[in-house]
């Protein structure tokens, strides 16, 4: 990829008012078996939770509410969790039984359409070097910036294109310690296959912002092409890395990310691409059954966080299949962004009823916890 199409800036700093931010933690998942139906029934305390259970969705405790468009999500020890506000550009500390904290405000944060404080994760050696990373929509593009608590943010890479949607957002550290990253198209489709735009891809950088060592192609950030919207980034314990992609009209999508491979848009929506050596989906659904953005995965299970479909899709992980998915919480909580496996082994959902797109209810938006038993 060529200097010119992607800015890849190290050191730049972002210049703003900032406040401290007093954090720690890593994140881990855990292993459980199938999950029970839910049922009603609602906690207000933070019930303990079993590392090697299952999410009971079947009792569900509201951690925060009033959160003004809540998009990244990022789980510490002792229970508590940073959270960004997506039109505010502040990161919010989330404690159990206290009302959310500012902790950081982003400056140059620019909310228009889907664009905004978008993405948050924790440095993998967080104890050592305390950077937390966000992604958000600056005035020109999307961008990528890191910070340490009390410290001014810095651009780490940028150039991202921006278009009132299809900004993708989701920031994630995987296995290996690369920042992977899901990107939109911006609404210019052709994007998605042009190997020196860093738009409609998932990119894979070092925690300085640039092209990983082992890239499919070295010296370019790409991991893989050909995608419309990535919104969620999981691992599975074998280290294998998913993706959940919004369609355009007709399918929307999880992929098994492999590098180099072609995942086939714009020229497919859904499956039918083998013929013309693109990667088919594991999974599709209709787009007013998902439209899907975060993903988490626990054992053998995926969790999808559906917004338009306003549910959450559960779905078995068999080597290189799926087993049979199925809808819960469908039509309890609204829209629904991001989800979370925490280290105790509770799954945590924000909902996105205050986006624009919702139909918000009492003390929306909201970050649900499910204690796992």
């Amino acid at each position: 990829m060529s200097n010119a199409s992607v800015r890849s800036a190290r050191g730049r700093i972002v210049r703003g008012a900032i406040t401290a931010l007093l954090v720690v933690g890593t994140v881990s998942a855990c292993d459980k078996g199938d999950e029970p139906e839910p049922s009603p029934g609602t906690v207000h305390s933070t019930a303990p939770s079993n590392p090697v259970g299952v999410p009971d969705l079947g009792t569900v405790e509201e951690i925060a509410g009033g959160i003004d468009v809540p998009w990244g999500l990022a789980l510490l020890p002792g229970g508590d969790a940073l959270v960004a506000e997506r039109d505010s550009g502040r990161i919010l500390r989330i404690r159990p039984g206290q009302a959310p904290e500012q902790v950081y405000q982003v400056p140059g944060v620019v909310a228009r359409g889907e664009g905004g404080l978008l993405g948050l994760a924790l440095s993998p050696r967080y104890d050592e070097n305390p950077y937390v990373y966000a992604y958000f929509t600056a005035e020109d593009d999307n961008r990528i910036v890191r910070f340490r608590p009390a410290g001014q943010p810095e651009v780490i890479f940028d150039g991202i294109d921006k278009a009132g949607n299809h900004n993708g957002g989701r920031i994630a550290f995987g296995p290996d310690g690369m920042l992977y990253v899901g990107t939109g198209d911006a609404g210019q489709s052709s994007l998605s296959q042009d190997p020196a735009s860093p738009n409609g891809k998932i990119l894979r950088l070092t925690p300085e912002g640039r092209p990983a060592p082992g890239n499919p192609t070295p010296g370019s950030p790409v991991y893989s092409l050909g995608h419309r919207n990535v919104q969620g980034l999981a691992w599975d314990r074998a280290g294998r890395l998913f993706a959940a992609e919004f369609g355009q009209n007709r399918f929307d999508e999880v992929n098994l990310i492999e590098p180099g491979r072609n995942y086939g848009w714009p020229a497919v929506e859904g499956m039918g691409g083998t013929d013309r050596g693109y990667t088919e989906p594991l999974t599709t659904w209709t787009t007013d059954e998902a439209s899907p953005s975060g993903i988490a995965i626990a054992g053998d299970t995926m969790y999808v966080a559906a917004l338009r479909g306003e549910r959450l899709w559960i779905v078995p992980l068999h080597d290189r299949t799926v087993g049979r998915s199925r809808d819960v919480l469908h039509g309890n909580y609204g829209r629904l962004r991001t989800v979370l496996v925490a280290p105790d082994g509770a799954l945590w959902l924000t909902t996105s009823n205050t986006d624009g797109r919702g139909d918000p209810g009492p003390n929306d938006d909201r970050i649900l916890r499910f204690p796992a038993r």
